[in-house]
């Protein structure tokens, strides 16, 4: 369900406040650390956003990339989509309008199941994230395939970053597991004082393209397995 207070929006879902127009900021921060490592590229890139949400991750992102990028977003609720196009563009300046942007309504885990060595950078930004609060489905989207099947959509130079709404040391350990380097970074939902913090996690094979700053992930010894955490790509 969709509310508007003034110039205010709310998403709804099963009684649940998922998403507020005032509280976008980490929404910002997943564009800005999973993206930093493009900045300033001179050849075309290419960015796959999973959940459209208000679309201020699309925003952040298109004003990072130059203009040969390509960016695509999965969103699975046609609803939003319109809610974006109708209502939300006066608070991003309308960027599914952005000719870079290719919108595909759908379950992203089956966009990124079909990539190979695509995307220089996957944002996910889908239900919770990692603890997903509305649809135990997107589960599998967070989970050891989902990951892989991230990893193996990533360009070799690639970065995969995660929205979540708090840290997650079993979400760390299985990137980690799945060959990835991982940073973790506290994200406020909005500016100002008593703000709530949320977390990015960004994981790359490539340990020198995550961003400063952050917290590093590491696995404690006694949790580590036999076949895991090999960082050769598949």
């Amino acid at each position: 369900m969709l509310y508007q207070h003034d110039r205010d929006f709310s998403i709804i879902v099963n009684g649940e406040d998922l998403m507020h127009s005032r509280r976008h900021e980490s929404e910002f921060e997943l564009a800005r650390l999973g993206c930093a490592h493009l900045v300033g590229r001179k050849v075309a890139t290419r960015v796959l956003i999973g959940g459209l949400g208000m679309g201020y991750t699309l925003r952040q992102t298109l004003d990072m990339l130059g203009p040969e990028a390509r960016v695509v977003v999965g969103e699975l609720v046609p609803a939003v989509a319109q809610w974006n196009r109708e209502f939300f563009g006066r608070l991003n300046d309308n960027p599914l309008a952005d000719q870079r942007v290719e919108l595909k309504i759908g379950d992203v885990v089956e966009i990124i199941s079909e990539a190979k060595n695509t995307f220089d950078t996957i944002l996910l930004d889908v239900d919770n994230g990692p603890e997903a609060m509305t649809d135990s489905g997107n589960l599998r989207l967070y989970g050891y395939d989902g990951i892989l099947a991230c990893r193996r959509a990533l360009r070799k130079k690639g970065c995969l970053a995660v929205w979540s709404a708090k840290p997650n040391k079993d979400f760390e350990e299985l990137l980690m597991g799945c060959g990835f380097h991982v940073r973790r970074y506290r994200a406020p939902a909005h500016k100002g004082k008593n703000a709530r913090s949320h977390f990015i996690y960004v994981a790359s094979e490539n340990k020198s393209i995550l961003p400063a700053g952050g917290g590093e992930a590491r696995i404690p010894q006694g949790k580590r397995s036999k076949g895991r955490g090999k960082r050769t790509r598949s």
